[in-house]
């Protein structure tokens, strides 16, 4: 998987540039540990480019911020939607065969092609905002797809917070991963993050909790309806 493609896109020059401005922001941000500190003239001399060159390019740090984030959410809004295209079926299967998911290699591949960037702007001392910025693209992306054949009763609140915190698990476990300098393999990575979706409370203490997900939820739901409609008769 290639880095991210807004730097294949352009001529040759315009290419290179923008790529050394990117890497000089995140090799700033790691050296400072703050991206409020980082400057156009550190970033410039970083980079081995003139202002003017910047200035061609970004009208500011917070611009060159923005773009490099738009061009990742970009790229990753196609990955995500692979993965989330798969099928159930498909998906039971390649468990059985202990393969990931279909998709999350290649995800995973792009994390760690742009690993430097991102460990920057997704860290601590990088843009909080980067982090729910990619949550909502991937609830954007995920959402329509989760709908496909879902028990009608399921949907309101209860399938908005299941969704919530599925996206929260997955893009946390990715910051993780990140965090730890990445040193698990993309196949392996690739594995665990597919186990993770299935691991039940108890199941790694030998204690399954084993109940009925969905009539429970349900039941919440009716509770929910039945709350909403006392408070109305008040």
């Amino acid at each position: 998987m290639p880095e991210s493609t807004c730097v294949t896109r352009m001529d040759p020059r315009t290419a290179r540039s923008r790529r050394l401005m990117r890497d000089a922001l995140a090799s700033e941000v790691e050296a400072t540990g703050d991206l409020a500190r980082v400057t156009v003239g550190s970033i410039t001399d970083r980079a081995g480019l003139t202002r003017r060159t910047f200035y061609s390019h970004y009208h500011d740090i917070a611009d060159l911020v923005s773009q490099t984030e738009d061009d990742v959410l970009r790229d990753l809004r196609g990955l995500v939607a692979d993965v989330a295209s798969v099928r159930l079926e498909d998906l039971y299967e390649t468990i059985d065969e202990l393969e990931p998911c279909p998709g999350s290699v290649e995800l995973l591949e792009y994390f760690k092609a742009n690993g430097h960037v991102l460990t920057a702007l997704l860290g601590q001392g990088g843009d909080p905002a980067f982090v729910e910025k990619i949550k909502v693209m991937v609830h954007e992306v995920v959402a329509g797809r989760a709908l496909d054949g879902i028990d009608a009763r399921a949907l309101g609140a209860f399938f908005d917070y299941y969704l919530t915190f599925a996206i929260s698990a997955e893009v946390g476990v990715l910051l993780r991963w990140l965090a730890g300098g990445m040193r698990e393999g993309v196949d392996v990575m690739a594995r665990i993050m597919t186990l993770l979706m299935f691991v039940r409370p108890g199941d790694l203490y030998d204690n399954t909790m084993d109940f009925n997900i969905p009539a429970y939820g349900l039941a919440v739901m009716q509770r929910l309806i039945n709350t909403e409609e006392d408070s109305d008769d008040e």
